[in-house]
């Protein structure tokens, strides 16, 4: 026996959907892929620029971090070159490699948090469809639902669509921050390299 017997099944809530909640999942889905693939790729070291270069020259440091993999680049490519010009150009080569990295899915995430809200309107425009038929046909308690039915589906796609896009939107922020953090890092880390 159930606590909660008036409850709806992940089923029902699917079918009460309608036709939009196959691509209100799937873009769910994707959008939660990619933020947590950018949150694993955007750690950082605890230690600053200056702390990494400072272990990297000595061979302690532990690379577990785009951070300190950069400190690690940067102190071996300073050995090998001759100039400071010579080595910024190399680290900008060699850099571009990790901020290529840390950009992984940015786009993709950024599309999918616009498009979740838009597929909620597009359901509860459907909904709404389906109110004014049940209102035409004078059916104010159909099989389909009628005009709560209707009014149900518009409602719950639009809720469902900013359920996915709000959280999104602002791990995304959060993520873009830390993205912000790390090119400033590398950009720190060229500069101090030489010194």
């Amino acid at each position: 026996m159930s606590f909660f017997p008036d409850t709806l099944t992940l089923l029902s809530y699917y079918e009460m959907g309608g036709f939009v909640m196959p691509a209100l999942i799937l873009v769910g889905v994707l959008l939660w892929y990619a933020l947590v693939f950018r949150i694993i790729n955007v750690q950082t070291s605890k230690a600053g620029p200056r702390e990494l270069i400072r272990q990297a020259k000595k061979n302690t440091l532990h690379v577990n971090s785009i951070t300190s993999k950069a400190a690690s680049i940067a102190v071996q490519t300073s050995c090998a070159v001759a100039t400071r010009k010579e080595l910024k150009s190399i680290l900008n080569e060699r850099f571009s490699e990790l901020r290529m990295d840390i950009n992984q899915y940015r786009a993709l995430v950024r599309v999918l948090i616009t498009v979740a809200p838009l597929l909620g309107l597009l359901g509860t425009i459907d909904g709404m469809i389906e109110t004014f038929d049940s209102l035409g046909d004078m059916a104010l308690f159909s099989q389909s639902g009628g005009i709560a039915g209707g009014i149900s589906r518009a409602l719950f796609t639009t809720q469902i669509g900013l359920a996915i896009s709000i959280p999104g939107l602002m791990i995304g922020r959060i993520v873009e921050r830390k993205q912000q953090n790390i090119n400033q890092a590398l950009d720190q880390i060229k500069d101090l390299v030489w010194v």
